[in-house]
């Protein structure tokens, strides 16, 4: 959710070559991105006195967004928008977990989510960055029923989600190391060719690299934001 609409298009159109066509409107204007034709992310304007922090935000599934929302605030989380329908696409909700964390929580109609993880330009990963990966655990297990697996580290704390067997997202617990203007917050990390030449894109375009390229344990990183702030990794997969 942006103020800016057609510039944050422009932007992530050259960035990550993606098209838009029109979505669902019952929220205002509101866009999707597409890939080859694939959808892999939405884009909506808020309306102009929302100030709110702009940033991606991952929409977790659910069978069921009314009995979700319940389990949700039984959990001590907050669910702030919803459910509500968005057309015919589906049922959403806006939540957060009891750390303040944000997410989405879609109910699949017409509309069964991104893109699998592939090319440059796709979403490949959602990482939840916490006080404690334990205790934030156990909430999406029980709202979401997640499998969570610690990674046992003297160094890291740190647990990967997963559905029948298969990961699809991780918890870090960085403690005391989290902003301290941002708190927990999900990050989104999206599939490039070359992280360096993608970073010092980002530059050109009006973005910032807030932590320059690097490599890591996925591949070689960098966090950077949008014009309007929205931070998110650029990621080159170790596996390319």
């Amino acid at each position: 959710m942006v103020h800016g609409i057609d510039a944050t298009q422009e932007f992530y159109r050259t960035l990550f070559g993606w098209e838009f066509i029109p979505g669902p409107q019952q929220l205002g204007p509101y866009v999707r991105a597409l890939l080859d034709g694939r959808e892999v992310a939405g884009i909506g304007q808020l309306p102009p006195d929302r100030h709110l922090r702009i940033a991606w935000t991952p929409y977790l599934a659910t069978d069921d967004a009314d009995e979700t929302a319940e389990t949700i605030r039984g959990c001590g989380g907050t669910v702030a928008v919803g459910p509500l329908d968005a057309g015919e696409a589906g049922r959403l909700a806006i939540c957060s977990d009891p750390t303040g964390a944000v997410f989405g929580v879609w109910q699949a109609e017409a509309h069964h989510g991104t893109a699998a993880a592939g090319p440059p330009g796709t979403p490949v990963w959602n990482e939840l960055l916490t006080y404690e990966a334990s205790a934030t655990g156990k909430f999406y297990r029980m709202v979401f029923g997640y499998e969570v697996e610690p990674v046992v580290s003297a160094e890291h704390d740190y647990a990967t989600l997963h559905v029948a067997g298969e990961p699809v997202a991780s918890l870090h617990g960085v403690g005391n190391a989290l902003p301290r203007d941002r708190g927990p917050h999900w990050m989104t990390y999206f599939e490039v060719a070359d992280t360096d030449e993608a970073a010092r894109l980002v530059q050109e375009l009006g973005g910032h690299v807030l932590r320059a390229p690097r490599e890591g344990q996925a591949g070689r990183l960098a966090v950077v934001a949008d014009p309007e702030g929205a931070v998110f990794t650029l990621v080159r997969s170790a596996a390319r």
